[in-house]
């Protein structure tokens, strides 16, 4: 199949640091041209990636040092440029929110649109209303709750190559992890107590946006000032595998309604449990007492935390790479996009067999 893979452009294709959608975007497209399939990806010039490049800005936006930039402009010359080359493929794949919707209506049962994001804002509805005809992917069935009655052709959930991340040799250290974002619906400050509470130390490796400065500065940065509390800053692929292998749990204490939550497949690619909040997305992820425990309370955490020692490492990655594999997601994508190109189901399976025989 033609594919196209059509990124938002505030992050790299993956993100250097920080950054979920841009990830997963990819993993997919690298995923599919491993099954065989022809992939252009519409994104930032820094993309690292098996899929044929069209490079729409020569810097991803967040990272770019120039003071004055336009997110809607970029934004509005990508979606131009995939107007003007769409009938050279045979599926628009959007991960660009709803942008789009405007300028596609003339062929959107031929487009895909994953939906990254939350659902519960006020004027979301009467978007989705009013562009019904394009079909959607939620990340997970929670994701949907406040939209139901949206064009929903399938969930999938995120996935990881398997190679990404490695679980480490030996006995993880003593110390609990926090990844992601310093922002008050991730409760860092919730993961602080129960690291306190249950008497081991805490890494912090997250990212500050502007938006969340202020909140980091006044109600985070106090705590982060005692024994046992390590602030590292944003972390990269790179150092995942050490930072997460070398946990004994991943802390996940959200309190919003995650529409996934992909640093806990990244737990789970390492081997190591998550404890985290029943909100969002968390109990279609973790499997309760099996690759983490899902829980409610601080108390329920920090007994959580005693009882780590219950779960298997090894398992738990073979959890991950039964579930959460770039090629389980990338098969799921590829019957739905054989269906809006309507193509055989052989015509896909083909590539998919050769490659599992190689």
């Amino acid at each position: 199949m033609r594919i196209a893979q059509i990124a938002p452009l505030y992050e790299a294709v993956p993100p250097v640091l920080y950054g979920g959608t841009e990830r997963t975007v990819a993993h997919l497209a690298d995923a599919l041209i491993d099954l065989g399939h022809d992939v252009t990806l519409f994104a930032s010039a820094e993309a690292r990636t098996k899929a044929e490049l069209v490079a729409m800005r020569d810097q991803a936006i967040r990272l770019d040092p120039s003071p004055l930039k336009s997110d809607l402009a970029a934004h509005l010359t990508l979606l131009h440029e995939v107007r003007r080359r769409e009938d050279t493929f045979d599926v628009l794949h959007f991960h660009t929110d709803m942008l789009h919707f405007a300028f596609f209506e003339h062929r959107a049962e031929r487009t895909l649109t994953t939906v990254h994001g939350r659902l519960n804002l006020k004027d979301l509805a009467n978007a989705y209303r009013r562009w019904h005809s394009y079909p959607l992917v939620s990340i997970s069935d929670h994701q949907r709750t406040p939209l139901r009655f949206a064009n929903w052709a399938a969930t999938i959930h995120h996935g990881l190559p398997t190679d990404l991340y490695q679980p480490i040799a030996g006995e993880p250290d003593g110390y609990l992890a926090f990844l992601g974002r310093i922002s008050p619906e991730k409760r860092p400050d919730r993961a602080i107590a129960i690291a306190r509470r249950a008497d081991l130390p805490l890494r912090i490796a997250a990212k500050v946006d502007p938006v969340d400065r202020a909140y980091f500065h006044e109600s985070i940065e106090p705590l982060i000032d005692q024994p046992g509390i390590n602030f590292v800053g944003e972390i990269g692929d790179a150092q995942k595998s050490t930072f997460l292998g070398n946990a004994r749990a991943l802390l996940f204490p959200i309190d919003w309604p995650e529409p996934f939550g992909l640093v806990m497949i990244e737990a789970m690619a390492c081997g190591t449990p998550v404890i985290a909040w029943n909100e969002g997305a968390v109990a279609e992820i973790i499997d309760h007492g099996v690759t983490g425990f899902i829980v409610e309370s601080e108390d329920e955490a920090v007994d959580a935390v005693r009882r780590l020692g219950t779960l298997d490492r090894r398992h738990i990655r073979h959890v991950f790479e039964r579930r959460f594999s770039s090629y389980t997601m990338a098969g799921k994508y590829l019957a739905l996009y054989g269906r809006l190109a309507g193509m055989d189901a052989g015509d896909l399976d083909r590539p998919l067999m050769q490659t599992a025989g190689e």
